[in-house]
């Protein structure tokens, strides 16, 4: 009986605490979001680093959408120069809603070339076996 009575009492510990958390989370102000967006913001583009190999598309809070690469990075802003006329344009960090990096290829296309190389691999040793049963 002891036993069934801090099974229940630990389980209501626990939901307690969970809930708890919850609240806590939910308690960000859209001031602290935005920050933390704009850190985060802040750490890829310098990640990413400035140069022609550094492309980046960059979504704005307003919903338009700027490719090219980033030229330049400051405390308050970024200068990321467009791919065609490589005009420059200013990015507040904060004005961002998404940046996403676009070097090199799609992981769903080197999937698919290493297939095809391994197809053509297997291919071609089962046709040369093939080839020396015939002799």
């Amino acid at each position: 009986m002891k036993r069934k009575y801090l099974v229940v009492a630990l389980v209501a510990l626990l939901l307690q605490s969970f809930t708890g958390l919850h609240a806590v989370a939910a308690a960000k102000t859209q001031a602290e979001n935005e920050a933390q967006l704009s850190e985060r913001v802040k750490v890829k583009v310098a990640r990413l680093g400035v140069g022609e190999k550094a492309r980046v598309t960059v979504r704005f809070k307003d919903g338009t959408k700027l490719k090219g690469y980033i030229s330049q990075a400051k405390d308050s802003e970024f200068v990321v120069r467009d791919r065609k006329t490589d005009a420059p344009s200013v990015v507040l960090y904060r004005d961002v809603a998404r940046l996403d990096s676009n070097r090199g290829h799609s992981t769903a296309r080197n999937i698919a070339l290493g297939t095809t190389i391994g197809i053509a691999s297997v291919l071609t040793v089962l046709a040369i076996t093939i080839a020396t049963l015939n002799d």
